[in-house]
């Protein structure tokens, strides 16, 4: 089963929570995400400002997602449910992430946790984003140019 892409909408909000919750890698509780201003509030207003979010399903079953801040060029958010991981949803989702940024930006960037042991980061150095700058004493910074 390949899966589909499609865009996420405001129906979607608890699963994106549900998918978020269940990684392993850089997990975050529903609590540390309100914490951080991640609240169904503001994925609803971000998603009715600007399509910024795309949902990956098996069998019509949400299992991963991808949300955009177009303003800033940022890919905020990428996630696959554990179970999902390995099938090529993330790589879609983050292909259709780029090229939605990259319609409106020459570079885009990325924050994520800069433990080694953390997979996102191979993940994103195999789809040609290089790590440029750690952001804190956890958090590193990744840029991918659109191609020209």
């Amino acid at each position: 089963m390949s899966g589909t892409i499609r865009p996420a909408s405001v129906a979607d909000i608890d699963s994106l929570f549900d998918i978020r919750t269940s990684v392993t890698d850089n997990h975050l509780s529903r609590e540390q995400l309100d914490e951080l201003g991640i609240t169904a509030e503001a994925l609803q207003q971000a998603i009715e400002a600007a399509p910024c979010g795309w949902v990956a399903e098996l069998g019509g079953v949400p299992v991963g997602f991808a949300m955009v801040d177009f303003d800033a060029g940022e890919l905020f958010a990428l996630f696959v449910r554990p179970q999902h991981e390995g099938k090529g949803l993330g790589k879609r989702l983050l292909e259709a992430a780029e090229q939605a940024l990259f319609a409106r930006h020459a570079l885009i960037y990325l924050i994520t946790d800069g433990d080694e042991a953390i997979r996102a980061n191979g993940f994103y150095s195999r789809q040609g984003w290089l790590q440029v700058s750690e952001v804190d004493d956890r958090d590193v910074r990744y840029e991918k140019r659109r191609d020209r």
